[in-house]
């Protein structure tokens, strides 16, 4: 039995159709990554799955105490709550006792000594309980989602109130994936991770959560990684790909193909229909005439509906002049700030973005900038173009260099402007010669997926995705022969993505972008398929240049990662074997003293003329076996020799005690 069903699902926002008939069925542990435009209905299904609204039409149906919970990007949090507390709240009883346990201690500070005891007691009774309900081993689990999903333990103490938008999206799935509900709907979990969180949350995902997972992502790799089958949104319905998301590019391309032959053979046909109804409306055959046009609206009202865009990226942009063979150079560069507690407002020392990075960037070259949120990618890209000044180092723009910066905020353009007259505008000003035809700049609107009415929307009114949307297109032709992006897929919908990649590495002849690229991205199929350079920063100030795609930079991390396990687990062994070795030398002295001590308290029992005749008697011995091993007939005979040599060392042992006790008697005497 499916534990969540989605059935004949429809939606409506005023007049805009959202959804219409959609069906979604999810199985107990099943993946599931639902894609499509934006505004396609995506959030709107998994907001109906979730209980957030209620369909117009349709049923939602929930096995009985399966437990479903949705990421919101805007959680309810205590604002005097710490960041860990209200991360270990996913664990109610739990959580309710350790309120418990810190109001407690709030009452033992400032308790009168008479009434201690009885707090102490309380406070055993419900440590005990913290410790039966999982207590520490549960800790350990908040403080791994904490970590993964990229905070540090000085961020554990900080007050919900004073969280960014980001750290509180990041609080909220790590609490929800600490809930361990049967149903997990996660609607863009990725928006505020970075490519460290992303992979933690990947792995966690795939390797460690048990229940089902419904996903909305525009992270391809997470999709390629965890789901295994693909729900598509498109017109108001659902379409099922086996499979993850690279599979299903590839029957969805054929699925189209498909769809495209039979809509062109049916337009065909009307073509064919309209061309004998006009020439025949009038005169002998206008009856049947009549008769088809009467045929063919009823055929035009069931038409195949023309698919999605199936056409590669093809414009020819104007082309940028060419810039000197090094396009950007840095040698010793370093850059850091005062670190400042924001609740205190104290310094707290210097935060090194980079140190001594020496980098150079040839004309056409494609660099990928990865790292940690706060770990300085957007400043580094600023001192590399002398926007900003570097604290130490030597920064250089190579010669004839024409930049282009794509910056996370569009501001900067007019909201009264309309999508193809704000392109060919944008084109016209960087390419004064250059003659741009209305058309032209439709055709580039539509490169970038924009359908003829939407070219006609003002700016103002775009959605935030259309916006970037608009800003790269006008970008990428402006003739720059650098290209600066700076999270241009933060509001893309795959799609989109894809058309900026497909943009970026189309053969020049298509149109396709032909010089320097510096990309700031955590959208590792972007940087993968498009940069072949590499600038990892680590947030600790290190800066490392490695000369590959992403794929291979991760290639190695993993094997420096597995190198360094083996490393740990050879020095664990060797610690093991040297505990093991150091342990057995303390048994073997431990029973030799044993020995010993008896020894010498057998022989603190005899007289001391005992003692001197035993000593005499094992001296005597000695020297008869010195004298005997010093013939060398004697060694001729193996086991004779053997022997002797036995027995001058159990002497020898004997002795020793011996020694010792009259030595010990002499000193007292």
């Amino acid at each position: 039995m499916p534990i969540v069903s989605a059935v004949n699902i429809e939606h409506s926002f005023g007049d805009d159709i959202i959804l219409r008939g959609a069906t979604l069925v999810i199985e107990a542990g099943e993946r599931v990554g639902v894609v499509g435009r934006n505004g396609a209905g995506k959030s709107t299904l998994l907001r109906a799955m979730g209980g957030l609204i209620k369909p117009d039409r349709g049923e939602i149906q929930t096995q009985r105490g399966a437990r479903i919970a949705y990421l919101r990007q805007d959680p309810d949090l205590d604002p005097e709550e710490t960041l860990r507390d209200a991360a270990e709240a996913a664990f109610g009883e739990l959580h309710a006792l350790h309120q418990q346990l810190h109001a407690l201690y709030d009452e033992m500070a400032e308790a009168p000594p008479d009434r201690l005891d009885t707090l102490m007691k309380r406070q055993a009774r419900i440590e005990t309980a913290i410790e039966a309900a999982g207590g520490y081993a549960i800790d350990h689990r908040i403080d791994a989602a904490l970590h993964g999903l990229g905070f540090t333990d000085a961020q554990f103490a900080i007050k919900c109130e004073d969280l960014s938008g980001g750290q509180r999206a990041r609080l909220a799935l790590a609490r929800i994936l600490l809930e361990e509900p049967d149903v997990l709907l996660l609607d863009e979990p990725t928006n505020h991770l970075d490519i460290y969180g992303r992979l933690w949350l990947e792995e966690f995902l795939r390797d460690e959560f048990k229940g089902a997972v419904v996903m909305i992502t525009h992270d391809r790799y997470m999709l390629d990684s965890v789901v295994s089958r693909i729900a598509e949104v498109e017109h108001g319905r659902l379409i099922d790909y086996p499979g993850n998301y690279a599979k299903f590019r590839k029957i969805r391309f054929e699925r189209r193909l498909t769809q495209q032959r039979a809509y062109e053979k049916q337009q065909t046909k009307f073509r064919t229909q309209e061309e004998y109804i006009r020439r025949y409306k009038t005169g002998q055959r206008a009856k049947e005439a009549r008769g088809r046009q009467s045929k063919l609206e009823r055929e035009r009202e069931g038409a195949l509906e023309r698919p999605m865009e199936l056409q590669t990226f093809k414009f020819q942009m104007p082309r940028a002049p060419r810039s000197g063979d090094v396009v950007i150079s840095a040698r010793g560069a370093s850059k850091r700030y005062e670190n400042v507690d924001h609740q205190s407002g104290d310094t707290m020392g210097n935060k090194v973005l980079f140190d001594d990075f020496d980098v150079a960037i040839g004309r056409g070259e494609r660099w990928g900038i990865i790292g940690p949120n706060g770990a300085g990618k957007t400043t580094l890209v600023r001192c590399l173009l002398g926007e900003q000044d570097a604290d130490a180092g030597d920064i250089k723009l190579g010669s004839n260099v024409r930049v282009g910066f794509f910056r996370q905020s569009q501001d900067h353009m007019d909201p009264d402007q309309i999508v193809y007259r704000h392109l060919q505008q944008i084109i016209r000003k960087e390419n004064p010669g250059a003659e741009l035809s209305e058309q032209q700049a439709r055709d580039l609107a539509g490169a970038f997926l924009f359908s003829g009415d939407e070219q006609e929307k003002e700016l103002g009114v775009l959605s935030g995705g259309e916006r970037a949307r608009t800003s790269l297109a006008g970008l990428l032709a402006s003739a720059k022969n650098l290209i600066v992006l700076d999270e241009p897929t933060n509001h893309l919908d795959i799609p989109s993505a894809e058309r900026l990649e497909e943009a970026l590495t189309a053969d020049p002849k298509d149109g396709g972008y032909e010089g320097a690229l510096l990309l700031i991205s955590h959208d590792r199929a972007l940087i993968d398929a498009t940069c072949d350079h590499i600038i990892a920063l680590d947030g600790h100030g290190g800066a490392e240049v490695f000369f590959g795609d992403y794929s291979a930079w991760r290639a190695r991390e993993l094997e420096k990662a597995s190198e360094a396990k083996q490393a740990e687990e050879e020095q664990r062994r060797q610690r093991q074997a040297e505990e093991k070795k150091a342990k057995a030398v303390a048994h073997a002295e431990r029973q030799q003293r044993q020995k010993l001590n008896s020894t010498q308290n057998k022989l603190a029992a005899l007289s001391m003329n005992s003692l001197e005749e035993r000593i005499e008697k094992a001296e005597t011995r000695l020297k008869e076996i010195d004298a005997q091993l010093g013939d060398p007939d004697v060694w001729k005979d193996a086991s004779k020799s053997n022997a002797l040599s036995e027995e001058r060392t159990q002497l020898a042992s004997e002795l020793e005690p011996l020694e010792f006790e009259w030595a010990r008697r002499a000193e007292d005497g």
